[in-house]
């Protein structure tokens, strides 16, 4: 069997490619045994995995180029997007089958849903906290309205009528999909959306290390707006000091704001309080291992690895109840955390507060929420669950 994984996007191809998303994925399928390779844009970098393969966008758009390559599947990154409906099309012309990934919310056009819809243009926006936010709500109420119906919709539709499944990376994002597509092309095209959630490396599982009362927060802080480190800092300010014991690790790029708001706690508080910058994965694999929680304050995201990688090393995790973090309320059930009843950070310090007493009272147990886990997200389990999609179907 081969398979390919493509992102019509010129990135890096080294091992932080093929660490996460489709990189990741083709690693999965490889270890079915699958001949797997990843496809991207771009000219060859030193760093480049060898099974990867540079080509064109003139060449993913030939049907010519994927019949040559003798495929029995693609599994597409490129959000359905319209600019890129061309390669689907190129892929399904070569009767390769074809597997349509959606990192996305779903939460793409008013015809979505219109509550979810305007929800998404407010937290995108950064409408309620973020200079210009109010001009880029308007802009893109306007664009989704005008150009988003009248040109954008019609071509994502062609673009995702091109697919044998439409793949979602959460079950909330999955329902927004059927609801959508049933639009776009009727129960014939509903029923090809599934879930597929983003893989997690395999290497994220729990050990058994002991877990200290240790929250985690992983992100990319200088991107404001989603990531909304302000957030971080506001919740992370009352729990320091009502928990003596609570250790905290900021990881990712490090922004001023940080050393500001560490100069207002007290010397003992800053030694409880880390920020490591970015990590190898053996690093965070242990500080993963050792804390309780892992905390996501951001506004909007399609999954959030972190919180699937924590997840997987028997963490719970705490984010906000948002349309637009459609991953929480399925990475939160069956013991595995909880949802901040408001989004702000009042509502987010009590969920994280109540977190902590549901680890000292014995109610969340790190090797079952590992075991669970690992075997929804590492990457091999989602490779599995596309492969099967099509294996059922063989006589």
């Amino acid at each position: 069997m081969k398979w390919y994984t493509c992102t019509p996007m010129d990135f890096g191809g080294g091992p932080g490619f093929f660490g996460r998303d489709s990189g990741l994925m083709c690693r999965g399928l490889q270890a079915h045994g699958v001949n797997a390779r990843a496809v991207m844009i771009g000219g060859k970098r030193a760093d480049d995995e060898p099974d990867l393969i540079r080509t064109t966008l003139s060449q993913m758009e030939d049907p010519e180029w994927w019949r040559a390559q003798s495929l029995d599947g693609v599994l597409l990154y490129a959000w359905g997007s319209p600019r890129f409906r061309k390669i689907a099309h190129a892929i399904r012309s070569a009767d390769v089958t074809l597997v349509l990934n959606q990192d996305s919310s779903g939460w793409i056009s008013p015809l979505a849903g219109w509550r979810g819809w305007l929800q998404e243009q407010k937290c995108l926006s950064g409408l309620k906290s973020h200079p210009g936010g109010l001009h880029r709500f308007a802009s893109a109420i306007a664009k989704g309205l005008g150009p988003g119906l009248l040109r954008t919709d019609p071509l994502r539709a062609m673009h995702l009528k091109q697919g044998d499944r439409i793949a979602c990376v959460t079950p909330a994002a999955t329902e927004v999909y059927r609801r959508l597509c049933g639009i776009y092309g009727g129960k014939h095209l509903a029923a090809k959306v599934m879930t597929l959630p983003h893989p997690v490396n395999p290497l994220y599982r729990y050990s058994g290390t002991t877990k200290e009362k240790r929250i985690i927060a992983v992100g990319r802080w200088d991107a404001k707006i989603q990531k909304r480190p302000e957030y971080l800092l506001h919740v992370m300010t009352p729990l320091v000091k009502k928990h003596p014991n609570l250790h905290i690790d900021i990881v990712g790029k490090e922004i001023p704001e940080f050393q500001e708001w560490s100069a207002t706690l007290t010397e003992e508080e800053q030694e409880r309080v880390k920020f490591h910058g970015y990590l190898t994965a053996a690093d965070l694999l242990d500080l993963y291992g050792r804390s309780r929680v892992l905390y996501c304050p951001s506004s909007f995201e399609s999954f959030h690895i972190a919180s699937g990688e924590a997840l997987c090393c028997g963490c719970s995790v705490v984010g906000a109840d948002s349309p637009s973090l459609p991953g929480f309320p399925w990475f939160v059930n069956e013991g595995s955390g909880q949802l901040a009843k408001s989004d702000d950070p009042d509502g987010h310090e009590k969920a994280l507060h109540a977190e902590l007493e549901a680890w000292d009272g014995g109610d969340r147990d790190p090797f079952e929420i590992s075991s669970r886990w690992m075997k929804r997200l590492h990457a091999p389990q989602v490779a599995k669950v596309m492969l099967d999609e099509f294996t059922q179907e063989s006589p």
